[in-house]
């Protein structure tokens, strides 16, 4: 496995992994799905703090991060995402991605990584604590997707 900075032409493979969880699932509470030319910016925009993990040339998930709150007081604090492939979640591909990421922003001058997780994803809020992330809070109904509200749960781990 290759982890390696996310590059313009592997929109189509993120895209393919993104949309159907932001189209069929609440892992994540948007509803818009992600364009090809927004997401060739992001990654553009993002450089460094936007990797993907592949093997034998498949994409089998991406992390990245941005800015947690605007403001220079938050300077130092970055919200990430990990998402994996159906087939790739289990195989330590969250892990090393993770791991690489957490080295990028520290490099960068980030000291702390957040992580808005639905509480209805029990499976990466467990995944986050066994990588070191603390929940710091627990805030009920903030998001709404399929006609239901949604409990967000967040993590953080200072780097």
């Amino acid at each position: 496995m290759i982890i390696r900075r996310a590059e313009v032409g592997d929109t189509p493979a993120i895209l393919d992994i993104w949309n159907p969880l932001i189209r069929d699932t609440a892992v994540t509470f948007t509803t818009v799905e992600k364009t090809a030319e927004g997401l060739a910016d992001d990654i553009a925009a993002r450089g460094g703090a936007f990797l993907v993990a592949e093997t034998a040339g498949q994409l089998l998930g991406f992390a990245t991060y941005g800015p947690f709150r605007a403001g220079p007081g938050y300077a130092h604090t970055a919200e990430h995402s990990v998402i994996l492939a159906g087939d790739a979640r289990g195989r330590g591909v969250g892990r090393a991605l993770m791991a690489r990421l957490g080295d990028q922003a520290q490099a960068q001058g980030i000291h702390v990584l957040i992580a808005g997780v639905s509480s209805e994803n029990a499976g990466a809020i467990a995944f986050h604590r066994a990588i070191g992330f603390t929940q710091g809070a627990h805030l009920p109904e903030v998001g709404r997707k399929f006609g239901r509200w949604m409990d967000l749960v967040l993590l953080h781990k200072r780097l």
